[in-house]
């Protein structure tokens, strides 16, 4: 049937019924997804996210109105150059993501390729947490002109999210803190018990660079409650 990928509609999909190990380190897992959205003209556009499971990372973002399996594995060999291959991709099982490219491609380079099970966004949920942010915080908040806009703002809320963010699950540090091994957590230091306290100003210019609009008003009265309990009286320089 035209269009359709290698595994047809009524097969079983390898894969969907197997657990997947947490992964413990670095280009252990990658996760992989699609999401679309529309330019100004009517004209739609989609967004090839790849994130890295156990880093948070975006690995690679690509904007463009058609994005096959052959260019999709195109994409992973950019990247790979860069931090190797992984050990794991995971996908659901869309047309592009069970095509003849992406299996020859999951072959030779030895990278198992896991498939979520139907109707499971939730398997892939580190890549669709990214994609609802995405979502939530830029796409339906902006309008796109063509192309080359829609990549510039994306790839700029993507730096933001490496560099600005701190993720609980990460220890409350930011992507980019993470990636290159830094131990510093922000709670720590935050909350009166990092190894090097700080003054309630640098606190507070922690706070408000890493959590900007995201800040609910609870969130922030529990916040200031933590600081006006802390015995730094502001004396740090």
């Amino acid at each position: 049937m035209p269009g359709m990928g290698a595994w047809g509609r009524h097969e079983r999909i390898p894969g969907a019924d197997r657990p997947m190990a947490i992964p413990q380190e670095p280009n252990q897992r990658w996760s992989l997804d699609f999401v679309a959205d529309t330019l100004v003209s009517g004209r739609r556009f989609r967004i090839l996210t790849l994130v890295d499971d156990f880093t948070r990372e975006c690995l690679g973002l690509v904007v463009d109105t058609s994005l096959t399996g052959l260019r999709v594995a195109r994409e992973l060999d950019r990247i790979a150059e860069l931090r190797n291959y992984p050990c794991m991709i995971v996908s659901d099982n869309g047309t592009e993501f069970t095509s003849n490219a992406i299996l020859a491609w999951s072959k030779d380079h030895r990278v198992e390729w896991h498939y979520i099970a139907p109707g499971k966004p939730m398997q892939n949920g580190y890549v669709e947490s990214f994609n609802g942010r995405m979502r939530d915080e830029l796409l339906n908040e902006s309008l796109f002109f063509g192309l080359d806009h829609a990549r510039a703002a994306i790839a700029d809320w993507v730096e933001e999210f490496k560099t600005a963010r701190p993720h609980s699950s990460l220890g409350y540090q930011t992507v980019r803190y993470a990636q290159h091994g830094y131990s510093q957590s922000y709670a720590p230091a935050l909350f009166g018990t990092g190894a090097t306290p700080l003054s309630n100003q640098e606190k507070i210019g922690i706070l408000l660079g890493a959590a900007g609009l995201s800040m609910s008003i609870a969130l922030a009265d529990f916040i200031l409650g933590k600081l006006a309990k802390s015995p730094d009286n502001g004396t740090k320089p």
